[in-house]
C-alpha cells in the first residue's frame, strides 16, 4: 500500500526479538548472581561471629570456674599448657573444670585452647580455623580465630573466710 506520497508503508514489530530477550535473561542472571553472592558473604561472616560468641563463652566459663573454685594451693593445677594436657577422668571439682573447657574447645572448629595461671593472674586463650568464613592468610594457610582474656582472680588465703 503506497501513501500519498509514493512510499510503502512498513509493517510495525509486534513482539520481542531474540536477541532482546537474551539480553534480559542475561542481565537477570547478573543480578540474581550477586544476590547469590551477596547470600553466601553473608553466611561466612555469622558462621563467624557464631564461633567467635562461641569461643567468648568458653572463655568466661573458665574463668568463672577458676574464680568459683580455686584456692591458693589449687589455682596452679589449672595451668595447661594445652587441651590434650587435660586429665582423663573427673576426679576432682578441677579435674571436671579442664575437662569441660577441653571438650568445648574442641566442639571448635580444629579448636585449640590453653591456660596459663602467674600468681592470681588467669589467662586464658582460644583458637579456631576460620576456613568457612574464607581465607587464607600471606603464606596460604587457613585463617584461625583466637579470643585470649587475661584477669586478675582474687583467691583467699587457706583456712581464710570469704
Amino acid at each position: 500500500m503506497r501513501s500519498k506520497l509514493g512510499l510503502v508503508r512498513s509493517k510495525r514489530q509486534r513482539g520481542v526479538s531474540l536477541l532482546e530477550v537474551m539480553i534480559a535473561v542475561f542481565v537477570t542472571a547478573i543480578g540474581v548472581l550477586g544476590a547469590a553472592a551477596m547470600q553466601l558473604n553473608a553466611l561466612k561472616y555469622t558462621d563467624s561471629s557464631r564461633l567467635s560468641s562461641q569461643a567468648s563463652f568458653i572463655v568466661y566459663d573458665v574463668i568463672d570456674r577458676i574464680r568459683a573454685n580455686a584456692d591458693p594451693v589449687q589455682l596452679d593445677q589449672y595451668d595447661i599448657a594445652n587441651i590434650e594436657a587435660v586429665p582423663g577422668s573427673a576426679n576432682s571439682v578441677l579435674a571436671t573444670d579442664l575437662i569441660d573447657f577441653a571438650n568445648a574447645v574442641s566442639a571448635l572448629p580444629d579448636g585449640a585452647g590453653s591456660i596459663d595461671v602467674n600468681g592470681s593472674q588467669v589467662s586464658v586463650e582460644v583458637s579456631w580455623s576460620e576456613g568457612r568464613a574464607g581465607g587464607l592468610d600471606a603464606e596460604g594457610n587457613v585463617q584461625r580465630g583466637e579470643l585470649a582474656i587475661t584477669t586478675n582472680v582474687a583467691v583467699n588465703a587457706v583456712g581464710a573466710a570469704p
